[in-house]
């Protein structure tokens, strides 16, 4: 159904959301990492993962808990391998850290073809369809992993929960092709837990067999849903056992015990990341059909899943940037009633002017 939304100038946006991070101790370069990457995602209409949910995560798990250190400096750790990168966060702002380690993943496919980054000691970084959007439409196929804040989620047969929401996000080149990079980004739960505070917030019900309750009982009401279920059965339940373990061969400890830090003493309870980025060029094998070249050959080979009657069928990221042509149009941010009072809060705690929803132009999508 269409919606409402008002427009927000994405200055006054960036302006409250660097204030937030600036109250809570963040430097100013952190500050902007954390702006920025919320303007990406409210761009975008990852409303799951905006400023509300960044300065929730932070406040609850991050540096109003144990789990994020305002101005932590990023270690490298010695490694062997040229194209291979390992650092230690210290526990840094999630974007802040993510942002240069996609930047030096890139660096390294410019150099040797391929590169990877394994972040240890990490807050998370929230939506990583943003770093590797960013890194698609600069012409690299990118990918990232990372172990969520919380065990959430039940194992396929299980009762407890002790997985992530562990997204995987994937990023193409696609630009040229379609006119936008193809995004494939899920949480390898059926839904991710921003998206249950975002249905609590705009009281809208749980899809089935998202969420159960604190009896392990299914449950369409957010406000009931404590632990979530993984999509596609076993499947993705194997997807999200390939964070779990890329995590504990760079270091993350028990997924049980992550941001619980009355259960982590002794042990680690922070986040990984996995990045990795591959140079095009570093996997053409030039011998394309009819002549084409690289970029022919894959708008080609889109042209044919999309054709043969599949006309409607939609491709990952058309979503995204569609939001984003809404947002260009619009002039500004859009958001939700029940989100300018979130974002409000978020004045207040800080010492920052409030939203006047009424002052703000409004669209209906």
């Amino acid at each position: 159904m269409p919606e409402q939304f008002h427009i927000v100038p994405e200055a006054a946006h960036n302006a409250l959301i660097a204030a937030a991070y600036r109250h809570r101790g963040f430097h100013a370069d952190e500050a902007a990492d954390g702006a920025r990457f919320c303007a990406e995602a409210a761009r975008h209409g990852i409303r799951t993962h905006n400023g509300i949910k960044a300065l929730h995560l932070d406040h609850l798990f991050g540096s109003g808990s144990r789990g994020c250190v305002p101005g932590a400096r990023i270690e490298e750790i010695p490694s062997r391998f040229a194209a291979a990168k390992i650092w230690n966060a210290n526990k840094k702002l999630g974007p802040s850290t993510a942002y240069r380690a996609m930047d030096e993943a890139m660096r390294l496919a410019d150099q040797y073809g391929v590169g990877t980054v394994s972040v240890d000691n990490a807050f998370h970084y929230l939506w990583g369809g943003g770093y590797v959007m960013d890194a698609a439409k600069k012409g690299y196929l990118a990918y990232t992993n990372c172990t969520a804040a919380l065990a959430e989620v039940v194992p396929f047969g299980g009762k407890f929960p002790t997985l992530g929401t562990n997204p995987h996000s994937w990023g193409f080149p696609t630009t040229d092709a379609i006119g936008y990079p193809i995004i494939i980004d899920w949480a390898t739960s059926v839904v991710a837990m921003g998206r249950v505070q975002q249905l609590k917030r705009e009281g809208k019900p749980l899809p089935p067999l998202a969420a159960v309750d604190q009896d392990g009982q299914p449950t369409t009401d957010p406000h009931r849903a404590v632990s979530l279920l993984p999509f596609g059965a076993h499947k993705g339940y194997g997807l999200s056992l390939i964070n779990e373990l890329v995590g504990g061969f760079v270091g993350g400890s028990l997924p049980t015990i992550r941001n619980r830090w009355d259960r982590a003493e002794g042990d680690k309870g922070t986040c990984v990341f996995f990045f990795q980025v591959i140079h095009p060029d570093a996997i053409n094998g030039g011998a394309f059909a009819k002549g084409r070249d690289q970029k022919q050959n894959v708008k080609a080979v889109l042209a044919d899943i999309l054709g043969h009657g599949n006309s409607g069928a939609m491709l990952p990221g058309q979503l995204e940037a569609g939001w984003a042509r809404h947002t260009a149009t619009a002039g500004g941010l859009l958001f939700s009633a029940a989100e300018i009072a979130a974002f409000n809060e978020l004045a207040t705690e800080a010492g920052q002017p409030l939203w006047d929803a009424a002052a703000f132009r409004t669209v209906t999508i």
